[in-house]
């Protein structure tokens, strides 16, 4: 009989539970940022940053307003919450698959890991943490330029930074447990097939109700629900459909930490 105390262990693998050193893969990631890793950290800051003037500067003053939920906004401000939520996934991914698949394959940083104290599930947390700090960053810096371009419409817009962590650490967590699959690195054109797809019609550059009867299909993409909270916080607004997007966020989460410490330990440990 499971009761609703042990729940939790019954979920969560046994990988995960023992995990109390995460923070060593954070540390040894700090020290190759310190030595010159930062310059890959720093690139992707650029990519989102010059979507959103393009939109700022140029497109959005040639579409105008756009209707949403019965609201008109104009077009800068509805595509930059999108566009903040869609960097939080970049740079998790960018972080969790290829270089994630670098340092399991070529550079041997996990075999030498688990030869230490560290366990499976401390290389998960951490590489997959480090992944969302890296996503956080991205945001973090976007939210800064929309208040800088006065692309914020409420005060409940800093609420979009929280939602981008979570959007980061959802697709850390399953980038990495995909990246345990890739065999080299040709599987890694699946990455971009999926993300690109996903970035355009997740409800990013048009509402919803655009989408006629097909709208349940983007409804299906993990990155809608992260567009469509960031959205309504940057225009103030709440609705209880914010339980539903949080609880597929949260599911995709651990769905993906906890593939992943099996899958770092059936690889590597005997």
């Amino acid at each position: 009989m499971i009761t609703l105390a042990g729940l939790p262990l019954r979920i969560v693998p046994v990988q995960v539970m023992q995990a109390t050193r995460p923070h060593r893969m954070l540390e040894r990631q700090w020290m190759v940022n310190r030595a010159g890793g930062w310059m890959v950290l720093l690139s992707g800051f650029f990519e989102p940053l010059f979507y959103l003037l393009s939109i700022r500067v140029g497109f959005g003053a040639l579409v105008g307003d756009v209707e949403d939920g019965g609201r008109l906004i104009p077009y800068a401000e509805f595509v930059a919450p999108a566009l903040m939520a869609a960097s939080a996934m970049n740079g998790a991914l960018y972080e969790s698959t290829m270089n994630v698949f670098f340092r399991l394959k070529y550079d041997k940083v996990y075999d030498a890991a688990l030869a230490t104290p560290l366990t499976s599930g401390d290389v998960a947390l951490g590489e997959i943490g480090y992944a969302t700090i890296r996503g956080a960053l991205y945001s973090s810096a976007f939210l800064v330029t929309m208040w800088a371009l006065g692309m914020t419409s409420s005060a409940w817009a800093i609420g979009m930074l929280p939602v981008a962590i979570l959007i980061s650490f959802a697709f850390s967590a399953i980038g990495m447990a995909a990246t345990t699959y890739m065999r080299s690195w040709a599987d890694f054109e699946y990455v971009p097939s999926i993300m690109l797809p996903m970035f355009l019609f997740s409800a990013t550059f048009y509402p919803l109700s655009s989408y006629g009867d097909w709208q349940w299909v983007v409804q299906i993409s993990p990155l809608y629900h992260g567009v469509a909270m960031t959205r309504s916080l940057n225009l103030g607004e709440w609705s209880w459909a914010f339980g539903g997007h949080l609880v597929v966020l949260v599911a995709m989460a651990l769905f993906g930490v906890t593939l992943t410490a099996k899958r770092i330990e059936r690889l590597l440990l005997p």
